[in-house]
């Protein structure tokens, strides 16, 4: 056991410098972002009356903002041979606007905001992973990745925690935080990202690639990528009309008796599953194949939506947010190592854009689907559905070829 043990731990020792710097920054991000988001959906509800249905459109175009964003700069990376500068704007967009949640006294004000903030992540997004999958060689990225994400994920605990700290100590009343109150926490989310500007500056580096004869436009397009990267695409779409907003498994949890405080405590607990398991998976992608991995994560996915439908209480909610920080351990790292290896080296911003908006043109449908089955019928109704569509995901997942696996690399072919 401990010889296995220090070969994981060993295997990290082959992340590059470029690696852990970007996995810095995105801690401090994360760290920034989630002190916010998950006080933000009660927020929007006790202070400004938004219904599940609102939350569910704030939260789902902003995503889809964002993800067609990252269409386009990671295009543009590609064509100008530049990631570090549109990773760096993307980041420096988010340090402005985030902190201005605690001036919200409307939720079309919280709107602006929240497409704001993801308008920087759709700049920096997609060139950040072309810039990931750069800096290592094939056999590594799902080591990379997985590792980028466990970064992330780490911020996500981080957050929670100083989230928790400071409306504990700034709240007279612990189980029912004033307005004001939640305003004073918002301010303290500029200090992480503001510190992670630095790190992108001083230690993310790149070696930029000049393309003589440039990217035509028209490679926006799915032209130039087979059959098998768009299928992947067309399966990727069906799966986000199942994954909506986790706002509402805040508010889910939140109906199962879990206090208002402690939802902070509940999404850390939610991201340390996160970055344990994105570290165990991410490494197993690389020797067991990323379409098993996908696929168990997506029908994980599946169980814990279907046990959402029935949780009564709050340990319950508890062990279902554990079982689904182990979904995404799954799916996030190995699902961006997967398009590194369907696609060719120079497309690879253009990919992670497409992939980005696959996800971007169902996650708004989804939540706003979602926030409407709820409203119109049940919680229950809403996560039933949403499970019964990951399934048929899953089962899908399997039919797209790997050849990484099948031993044809995409960064010494044309498709």
């Amino acid at each position: 056991m401990l010889s296995k043990t220090k070969r994981f731990l060993g295997r990290y020792r082959k992340l590059t410098g470029n690696v852990f710097a970007l996995s810095v920054v995105s801690f401090l991000n994360d760290t920034s972002s989630e002190i916010i988001y998950p006080l933000l959906p009660t927020f929007l509800a006790l202070t400004m009356g938004a219904t599940p249905f609102v939350i569910g459109l704030i939260e789902g175009f902003a995503e889809s903002v964002a993800s067609l964003l990252k269409l386009f700069s990671g295009h543009l990376s590609d064509k100008f041979g530049n990631r570090k500068l549109p990773v760096f704007a993307g980041y420096s967009l988010a340090s402005i606007l985030r902190p201005l949640l605690a001036f919200a006294v409307t939720w079309q004000h919280v709107l602006i905001l929240r497409v704001g903030d993801r308008v920087g992540k759709g700049i920096r997004v997609a060139p950040r992973d072309a810039l990931l999958a750069e800096s290592v060689s094939e056999d590594d990225r799902g080591l990379a990745f997985g590792f980028n994400r466990a970064a992330d994920h780490l911020g996500a605990v981080f957050g929670p925690m100083v989230a928790f700290i400071l409306l504990y100590f700034l709240s007279v009343d612990h189980s029912n935080p004033t307005a004001d109150e939640y305003r004073q926490v918002f301010l303290f989310a500029a200090v992480p990202i503001v510190l992670g500007l630095f790190v992108v500056i001083f230690f993310v580096k790149e070696e930029k690639t000049v393309h003589p004869d440039g990217v035509e436009l028209e490679s926006f397009s799915l032209a130039g990528f087979d059959s098998n990267f768009k299928r992947f695409l067309i399966i990727l779409v069906i799966f986000t009309l199942s994954n909506s907003t986790d706002a509402f498994l805040l508010l889910r949890a939140q109906e199962a008796g879990v206090s208002l405080v402690f939802l902070p405590l509940l999404w850390m607990g939610l991201h340390l599953s996160k970055v344990l398991s994105s570290l165990v998976f991410g490494d197993l992608s690389d020797r067991l194949g990323r379409r098993r991995i996908i696929f168990g994560g997506w029908m994980l996915y599946a169980l814990v939506y279907l046990g959402f439908a029935f949780a009564n209480g709050p340990y319950q909610v508890l062990a279902l947010f554990l079982l689904y920080g182990v979904f995404f351990g799954m799916t996030e790292g190995v699902e961006k190592a997967l398009v590194a290896d369907l696609v060719p080296k120079d497309k690879k911003g253009t990919a992670y854009g497409l992939y980005n908006l696959a996800f971007g043109i169902a996650v708004f449908p989804a939540s706003l689907i979602f926030g409407a089955l709820w409203y119109g019928f049940s919680a229950s109704t809403a996560f039933l559905v949403s499970s019964g569509i990951s399934i048929t995901a899953a089962i899908l997942i399997l039919t797209v070829r790997n050849p990484k696996f099948d031993g044809d690399s995409r960064d010494n072919v044309n498709t």
